[in-house]
């Protein structure tokens, strides 16, 4: 074996991540597939610690991790993030903006404006101060940036304004972005997945009157039959920031074809539909 051969394997080796949200979820399983991939990942979330995966990290490689305890919904904590990044690792290639709540079911009537203001907070305006303060180290590295939104973002969901609302801000967001930041050479893409299976997922189902029969409404809403995982969402996001060089301003649907075909929609009782 020659001596490129780990670059072959290796796909971002040496470079340095941010993930934001990165202890469980979607989050996690990024934080997984670029560390395995060599990067120098930082991921962080508002818990004090997580020692565990950043130790199980470390010791698996061949990449290398710190995790930074970090709030997004507070400025003071993304720039802190920031700095402990470049103490660390002295520059920043990658930025990830992944964290993120999806709320249960909610209607209009029971929601709250200041619920909506926390849910932006979080959702949104945290994805645009992590970019505010990482940019001017992306510019340097001529860098990019993957924003994970979701697919409701384009096609609704029912009971879930407020979260609709923050994710297709963030695609939007993106595409504004990706359009001042090529000045720069800094490429700036999204991810909206579909339905994902992560602990969120599951512990909103469990919220459902039949947990089991919401899990496979999860599933059958897909043309592929199953939902997606976190690792197919690491793996997109690895290709956004690897060889995905002429990606800039895209929506990349993680979905299994869930927006695709006519489904069932009519929501007023007692009319029936056409397509039986």
């Amino acid at each position: 074996m020659t001596s490129t051969a780990p670059d072959l394997f290796l796909r971002y080796q040496n470079r340095v991540v941010i993930v934001t949200g990165g202890t469980k979820g979607i989050g996690e399983a990024i934080v997984r597939v670029f560390v395995r991939n060599g990067a120098n990942v930082v991921f962080c979330a508002k818990e004090a610690a997580a020692s565990d995966l950043e130790m199980e990290l470390k010791e698996s490689g061949p990449g290398d991790c710190i995790y930074v305890s970090c709030d997004v919904t507070k400025e003071e904590d993304i720039v802190k993030l920031i700095e402990a990044t470049l103490k660390t690792y002295g520059r920043i290639d990658c930025l990830i903006n992944n964290a993120g709540w999806h709320p249960p079911e909610q209607t209009i009537d029971d929601t709250s404006a200041q619920e909506f203001r926390d849910l932006l907070n979080l959702n949104l305006i945290g994805y645009f101060l992590a970019a505010k303060y990482a940019l001017p180290h992306l510019r340097k590295t001529q860098g990019n940036i993957i924003n994970i939104s979701s697919l409701v973002g384009i096609i609704g969901q029912k009971h879930a304004i407020p979260y609709v609302a923050t994710k297709g801000a963030v695609t939007a967001m993106t595409k504004a972005m990706a359009v001042d930041e090529s000045q720069y050479n800094v490429r700036v893409n999204g991810i909206s997945p579909g339905n994902i299976w992560t602990p969120l997922w599951e512990e909103l189902s469990s919220c459902s009157p039949n947990p089991d029969a919401t899990i496979v409404e999860g599933k059958d809403a897909q043309l592929l039959g199953r939902m997606g995982t976190g690792q197919e969402c690491g793996k997109a996001a690895l290709y956004l920031a690897t060889e995905g060089t002429f990606c800039t301003g895209i929506d990349l649907l993680l979905t299994g074809g869930a927006e695709l075909n006519y489904a069932n929609k009519n929501q007023q009782k007692g009319r029936s539909s056409i397509y039986q």
